[in-house]
C-alpha cells in the first residue's frame, strides 16, 4: 500500500495545533535561535578593516557554523518530545489506534517539526547576511557574500534538521522521561555537523562541488535513519507497553 499524502497532512496540522498549545516548544521556536543568532552577529560587526583576513575567515566560519545550529537544535528538541511528550499527556494513543501507517505518521511528525525549524533558519540567515551587505566592513562582506555559502546555507539547513529528527523521534519512541529524550535527542544530533565545519572552517577547501556532495552524504544519512527509526517504531508497545506479539504487522506493513 503506498504512503497517504492526506494522512501525513493531518498529522502535520494537528502537530501545528499542538505547537500553538504548547508553551514547551514556542519558547523553543523563539528564545533558541535568538541565542544562537546574537552572539556571533555582534563578534561580526566588531571586526575592524585591521583584522587579518585569516581571523576574519575564522570568525565568519563560526558564525555560520552557529548558524547552522538552529536547524539542528530546534527540531532535535521538538522531534525529543513528539513522542514521549504525547504519551505523557495521553494523546498519542488514540492517533496510533487509527489505520495511519508508522512510516506515515512518522513523516507527519518530521514535517511539522522541519517546516518552522528551517523557515527560521532560512529567516535569520537572510537577516545575517542582509545586516552583514550593509553594516559591517568590507573584509567581513566579501567573505561572507560567496555563492558557496548561500548554497550551504540552502543545502544543509533541511539535511541536518532531517537528521535531527529521526534522531530526536527514535529517542523519544525508547524514552520515558520527556527531559532525558530532550538532552540525548540534542546530543545526538550533533555529529554531523562535523562534515558542515570542515568546509566552514577551511579545512576542506569550499566549493559548490564540496558542498553538494557534503550534501548527498547527509541525504543519504538521512534516508537511512528514517528507515531505521521506522523499522524500530513499535505501535503496540507505545499503546500498550507491552512488546509486540508473534503476528504483529512487519515493519512498513498497514496497520489497522
Amino acid at each position: 500500500m503506498s504512503i497517504s499524502a492526506a494522512r501525513i497532512r493531518a498529522v502535520v496540522r494537528k502537530e501545528f495545533r499542538d505547537y500553538r498549545r504548547n508553551r514547551f516548544v514556542l519558547a523553543t521556536m523563539a528564545v533558541l535561535p535568538v541565542v544562537f543568532f546574537i552572539t556571533p552577529v555582534i563578534s561580526i560587526f566588531r571586526i575592524t578593516a585591521a583584522v587579518p583576513a585569516s581571523v576574519v575567515r575564522t570568525q565568519v566560519g563560526l558564525t555560520l557554523l552557529l548558524l547552522l545550529l538552529i536547524p539542528v537544535i530546534v527540531p532535535a528538541t521538538i522531534a525529543a518530545y513528539s513522542v514521549v511528550g504525547e504519551r505523557d499527556q495521553g494523546t498519542l494513543e488514540p492517533v496510533l489506534t487509527t489505520p495511519i501507517r508508522r512510516d506515515e505518521f512518522l513523516l507527519g511528525k518530521a514535517l511539522a517539526a522541519i517546516i518552522p525549524s528551517v523557515g527560521i533558519a532560512y529567516a535569520l540567515f537572510a537577516v545575517f547576511v542582509t545586516a552583514v551587505r550593509f553594516g559591517a566592513s568590507h573584509a567581513v562582506v566579501t567573505t561572507v557574500w560567496q555563492p558557496t555559502w548561500f548554497l550551504a546555507q540552502l543545502l544543509f539547513a533541511p539535511l541536518l534538521a532531517g537528521w535531527s529528527i529521526w534522531v530526536g523521534t527514535a529517542i523519544s519512541a525508547r524514552s520515558t522521561d520527556v527531559r532525558a529524550a530532550q538532552q540525548l535527542g540534542t546530543l545526538a544530533s550533533l555529529p554531523p555537523l562535523a562534515l558542515t565545519s570542515l568546509i566552514l572552517f577551511r579545512v576542506i577547501h569550499p566549493s559548490v562541488t564540496v558542498a553538494l556532495v557534503v550534501a548527498l552524504a547527509l541525504a543519504v544519512i538521512d534516508i537511512a535513519a528514517w528507515r531505521v527509526v521506522s523499522a524500530m517504531f513499535d505501535r503496540e508497545r507505545l499503546i500498550t507497553g507491552m512488546r509486540p506479539s508473534p503476528d504483529a504487522p512487519e515493519p512498513g506493513a498497514p496497520c489497522y
